[in-house]
């Protein structure tokens, strides 16, 4: 490294020290960051994807220990242990990123630009310091994830759907598609899967609700989890296949693979885009055809988006009782809407009136869940669908939650509570040995 380098670190970090403006705290890190550039180019590591980490990191702290000594660089033992794992992050992982993938607390990892990442934490987001170097930075990363999966992103292919080593969905739109730059979207999933229990802690399902879900589960009624982006339909889906007896067989089928189930006879379907080529493409539709010859006993299908709902709807109305699903709305009526619209884009020939009785044979309960301004989930209703009256669904509330307030701070109040009607599904709960007490529909909760 040349002296004039030198010279220009150690003023940088002087004026950084006195005055720790932003402008100054750039040039710093532009510096630090010709610095890190020449080290990673001065490292020889051949064979640095089949040695552990630990063993890297040493090698690196090592020979970063000599260089920094070896030129006098004004860069403690904090800088130097920052720099080495910033070399390490690029080197091994997804760089700026990785310390945000460490954070348990982070569920959402969004890069709108080069500069600008947004994590959500507790169902808030906020503006986090991490930043890549520039647009070419970014899109390194992106192609290291992609091409870790068999897949491609280029002009001709911008956009990409990916999993990452811990099962995060991931997902990347590059120009001419995004104007200003490549765009990441990160969504991640906790290495502890929550429970029954923690979501009645956390104020998301009081007890109450929670056991008529359980009910609701083993006795096999279909069930339909509504609600938006980000409201915690897939968490619900987890809990509620918890309730799910070990003895039966479970097939899942995914667009991303994201459920965590516990039982031991279950089987895991993902879909598959098309190749290169275009050819070879797997839809969740093939998936559910097929599974029908897999003998399942439950069917739980991440999310009806498309023309699977038909193959869904039949599977529920021909034997496979207990089946599970999610999809996006924004109440359980709106849910009903949804499904009529993608069997009909389906099978054009079918009158909505058959759609409708299809719909209203198969499923049993919506649940729909949305997320509250203070980033809480909650369940917003748990509807029954009773039948047909004429032309018309028909659907009845069995609980609700009313917001009232939002307090100094900042924290959404409301009430859960029954509505006062005795499902109509009680009868067959009873046949399973389940007994709802009476004071279940008629208790409210404050929250």
């Amino acid at each position: 490294m040349s002296s004039r380098l030198i010279d220009r670190v150690r003023g940088a970090q002087a004026r950084f020290r006195q005055t720790p403006g932003s402008t100054n705290l750039e040039e710093y890190e532009r510096i630090k960051r010709a610095l890190h550039n020449e080290i990673i180019e001065s490292l020889d590591f051949e064979q640095v994807g089949s040695t552990p980490r630990d063993e890297l990191a040493d090698k690196l702290r090592e020979t970063l220990t000599i260089e920094v000594e070896g030129r006098a660089l004004p860069l403690n033992r904090m800088e130097r242990e920052r720099l080495v794992e910033e070399i390490l992050d690029d080197i091994l992982g997804l760089g700026p990123l990785e310390p945000l993938l460490k954070d348990p607390d982070v569920s959402d990892i969004l890069v709108n630009a080069y500069d600008q990442v947004w994590v959500e934490k507790r169902g808030l987001l906020q503006r986090v310091d991490a930043r890549f170097h520039d647009n070419r930075h970014l899109m390194q990363v992106i192609e290291r994830i992609v091409s870790a999966v068999g897949r491609r992103i280029d002009e001709t292919s911008p956009m990409v759907d990916a999993r990452l080593a811990d099962g995060s969905r991931f997902n990347a739109i590059i120009p001419p598609l995004a104007l200003e730059g490549p765009a990441v979207s990160i969504r991640r999933f906790g290495t502890r899967q929550i429970t029954s229990e923690d979501l009645v802690a956390m104020g998301s399902c009081p007890r109450p609700i929670m056991e008529v879900l359980r009910g609701v589960v083993r006795s096999k009624l279909n069930v339909i989890i509504s609600g938006g982006t980000g409201s915690g339909k897939t968490t619900l889906l987890n809990v509620l296949s918890g309730f799910i007896p070990d003895g039966e067989r479970i097939i899942t089928i995914e667009d991303s693979a994201e459920l965590q189930l516990q039982q031991n006879h279950c089987v895991r379907l993902e879909t598959r885009p098309p190749n290169v080529e275009g050819k070879g493409e797997v839809t969740q539709r093939d998936l559910v055809k097929n599974c029908l010859r897999m003998r399942p006993d439950r069917i739980i299908l991440g999310e009806i988006r498309g023309s699977e709902a038909i193959d869904m709807l039949q599977a529920m109305n021909t034997g496979h009782d207990g089946s599970l699903a999610t999809v996006h709305a924004n109440t359980t009526r709106d849910a009903v809407s949804r499904l009529e619209t993608m069997v009909g884009m389906g099978m054009p020939n079918l009158s909505d009136k058959n759609i409708r009785e299809m719909i209203a044979r198969a499923v049993d309960v919506i649940i729909q869940l949305d997320r509250m301004n203070d980033g809480t989930r909650r369940i917003l209703a748990v509807t029954e669908v009773v039948g047909m009256e004429g032309n018309v669904v028909t659907t009845q509330d069995i609980f609700t939650f009313e917001q009232r307030t939002v307090d100094e701070e900042g924290r959404v109040r409301g009430t859960f509570k029954a509505t006062g009607v005795r499902p109509r599904f009680a009868s067959r709960l009873q046949k399973f040995g389940i007994e709802l007490s009476h004071e279940l529909f008629r208790f409210e909760q404050d929250v």
